[in-house]
């Protein structure tokens, strides 16, 4: 078993992420004129640029380094020449840059056997080649890897997300890796079983020695959560690699799966593991961490399984909804329904239908629910909620571009009550501007003072001269008034959360006007009204007044 980020050669091992860039693109560069004239023929991969006239320039040296010097300070016998050659080579020095003026009209021999002698490229720099012409095309080189390396990554990793939230959000994320990596990719259980896999199968031999790496890095980790936290210096390694005959093996272990075992993450490529290869690979440990977590179990979460085979063969709401709040939910648990709308300047998910899952997952992380139906700009949305934990308005609303509103927290029996603030309170939202608005409960007002009995029989009296509206209809009607009242009579508000234009809400406020035989311009009937219409049927939940 070997590490699995190995060394590039004998001569340096470069810091993961390090930017390199081959001395092969050097001397293919012809406007540098780089030619190798001694050493080996192998590619090394330079991380900086050096220039130097020391006798001894060891002390400042790093590792890594094109050494470029014109021999000022060179030793003039055999042996002092095969000393400095040593000596540059011993501090990681990946190869030596010698430019034949102002001092030396060519290389001189004892450099070129050294060099041969200690396995260090020799380059000639050509007489019109300044080096900091060398230095400036070395950087310019390592600085469009960097960017092409970037660019692969963001691309896997877009691509990895996106398959994370497909329906086979486990099979897409191997495939996505196969195919980004040029891997075959594998998810094995705690013994090196074969779970899901994706790419082109290698021989028998490299799968069973995979399964094999994979059952043994598992083996090293502990099993129970209280085992989780080992001192310092005795953590297990969570990946292995192991190469054989130019197929190279490399096992990670996927933290926070199951209790029996953990799950490993396979790979078998031809080449040895690049930075991209290593960035990509972390993004998809970590959305497989996430995809097989306990409450995921790989796809399959049986409570909320069983509560939609429940409900889709007749099961009553009252029967399943507490199998979708979690296990430990105490007995006053209930729910809290939230309706969301993207912001007119908003590029969310509402932008187009199904919308970005990516966004959508991260609203759904802010809301803290799981519970989320996107239906066109349309978001509704279920949060379990308690006494002691209370779901709070999302800090970020506004930087994900919604506008929501949240009902007061209801049992199952009132969630049509409830959907029906949140709707309301959506629509204040959208007219007022803001990110969230919650439906205002009642307690410490002057409905708690009135019987309410008496307060549901006053509020359908008041407003039965309604009942008769022809075209748009009574409920119509009473949506307007309330929506006007709500936003202080405002027409250019009140239009906004409606979608109608302010002349067809004064027609319809002033039809309403006749049919009350009321002056809607008399704030105190304005406040009769307003409280008369919290106590019609349908608007409080039996939490609101202590009844059915």
């Amino acid at each position: 078993m070997i590490p699995a980020d190995p060394p590039r050669g004998p001569w340096h091992t470069p810091a993961p992420g390090t930017p390199t860039v081959p001395l092969s693109a050097l001397l293919a560069d012809p406007d540098l004129g780089l030619k190798r004239i001694a050493g080996p023929d192998e590619d090394r991969f330079v991380e900086q640029v050096g220039t130097t006239e020391l006798a001894d320039p060891t002390p400042y040296l790093i590792g890594g380094e094109l050494l470029l010097t014109a021999g000022s300070l060179l030793p003039r016998t055999p042996e002092g020449i095969d000393d400095y050659v040593r000596r540059v080579v011993e501090a990681g020095t990946v190869a030596l840059g010698f430019g034949i003026v102002p001092v030396y009209e060519e290389v001189p021999p004892d450099l070129i056997a050294a060099c041969d002698r200690h396995d260090l490229p020799l380059l000639l720099v050509p007489k019109d080649v300044p080096f900091v012409a060398v230095a400036r095309a070395t950087h310019s080189a390592m600085a469009e890897a960097r960017t092409h390396d970037l660019r692969l990554v963001s691309e896997a990793q877009s691509a990895l997300a996106s398959a994370a939230a497909r329906p086979d959000a486990l099979a897409a994320v191997l495939r996505q890796l196969s195919v980004h990596l040029g891997v075959w990719a594998v998810l094995l259980d705690g013994n090196g079983a074969e779970l899901l896999a994706a790419g082109t199968r290698p021989a028998a031999q490299v799968t069973r020695q995979l399964c094999e790496l994979a059952a043994r890095t598992a083996a090293r980790q502990p099993s129970a959560p209280h085992d989780r936290t080992p001192g310092p210096g005795s953590r297990p390694p969570t990946a292995a690699a192991q190469h054989h005959a130019g197929i190279h093996l490399t096992v990670h272990t996927v933290p926070g799966g199951d209790t029996a075992g953990p799950l490993a993450l396979g790979l078998v490529a031809a080449s040895r593991p690049t930075p991209v290869h290593r960035s990509v690979t972390g993004t998809a440990i970590v959305l497989l961490s996430l995809l097989t977590n306990p409450r995921h179990a790989l796809g399959g979460d049986t409570r909320t399984a069983g509560a939609v085979v429940r409900l889709l063969l007749g099961g009553a709401p009252a029967e399943i909804a507490p199998m979708l709040l979690p296990a430990d939910a105490p007995d006053d648990a209930a729910w809290t329904v939230v309706h969301g709308r993207p912001a007119r300047s908003a590029r969310g998910p509402g932008a187009q239908p199904g919308g970005d899952p990516v966004h959508l997952a991260a609203l759904g992380t802010a809301l803290g629910t799981p519970y989320l139906d996107l239906a066109g700009p349309v978001l509704r949305a279920l949060i379990p909620w308690s006494a002691r934990a209370q779901p709070t308005e999302p800090a970020d609303a506004a930087r994900l571009g919604w506008h929501l509103g949240f009902s007061a927290p209801v049992g199952t029996a009132d969630l049509p009550v409830a959907d029906t603030q949140a709707e309301r309170a959506l629509r204040r939202a959208v007219a007022s501007g803001l990110p969230t608005v919650h439906h205002r409960t009642v307690e410490q007002s002057v409905h708690s003072i009135v019987a309410p009995r008496e307060a549901k029989a006053l509020a359908r009296a008041r407003f039965a001269p309604l009942d008769r509206a022809p075209a748009p209809g009574p409920a119509v009607l009473m949506e307007t008034l309330r929506t006007w009242l709500s936003q202080y009579g405002s027409w250019d508000r009140t239009a906004a959360a409606l979608g109608l234009h302010r002349n067809t809400v004064r027609q319809r406020i002033s039809r309403i006007s006749e049919l009350l035989d009321v002056d809607l311009q008399d704030p105190e009937v304005r406040m009769e009204l307003w409280f008369a219409l919290h106590w019609l049927p349908g608007e409080r939940s039996s939490l609101d007044d202590g009844q059915g």
